[in-house]
């Protein structure tokens, strides 16, 4: 694998340290025909660092979002999910500090559209993550509109925080919930 550039620009500490090394999406493909559990998990993590160091913070939520569709195993992945708890606070901090370090688009509306496109594994997990990011994005910037045509063609609503709470404490891992509220701390 090739170095990354040298930007100048820091490291998300909610993302594992990966040095000088550079981790494209294309190492995901690996993937596409075998399990994406704790492996694949680790891996789209340094992807989202390779990708924010590349000053590529929209492509970063992206690598964030296939981690979290990774099949995980509470008790197989436990000491992964220890040493790299699911990405809220990294999605946070990227929304933070994304927009002086390149593209970062309008995250609110690429979450709404996640979460109401959802399909293939494990969708209400998904959806539910979809959503609690897509907070996060409401809360880091109020101004960042969201799809109103999308909310009114399809006469969706979009959930309240405590409806969000609720279907991670349903859908999501043991202490998903609670590294959710973290990373709301912190906005």
């Amino acid at each position: 694998m090739e170095g990354l550039p040298s930007r100048g620009v820091e490291p998300c500490p909610h993302l594992p340290d990966i040095g000088r090394s550079r981790f494209p999406a294309s190492v995901l493909g690996a993937f596409r025909q075998g399990p994406r559990g704790g492996d694949f998990y680790e891996l789209a993590l340094c992807c989202a660092q390779s990708r924010w160091l590349e000053g590529l913070p929209a492509q970063a939520l992206l690598m964030l979002n296939r981690a979290m569709g990774a099949r995980l195993d509470e008790a197989l992945d436990h000491d992964l999910l220890t040493g790299h708890p699911l990405p809220y606070r990294a999605v946070g901090w990227i929304l933070r500090h994304g927009g002086a370090g390149g593209f970062l688009g309008n995250p609110r509306r690429h979450f709404q559209h996640l979460a109401t496109r959802m399909s293939g594994h494990d969708p209400e997990r998904r959806t539910a993550r979809a959503w609690a990011c897509w907070e996060l994005a409401r809360r880091v910037n109020p101004d960042w509109p969201p799809d109103l045509e999308q909310l009114e063609s399809e006469s969706l609503t979009e959930p309240t925080p405590e409806q969000i709470q609720r279907d991670l404490s349903t859908h999501g891992l043991q202490g998903e919930v609670r590294e959710w509220q973290l990373a709301l701390s912190e906005v």
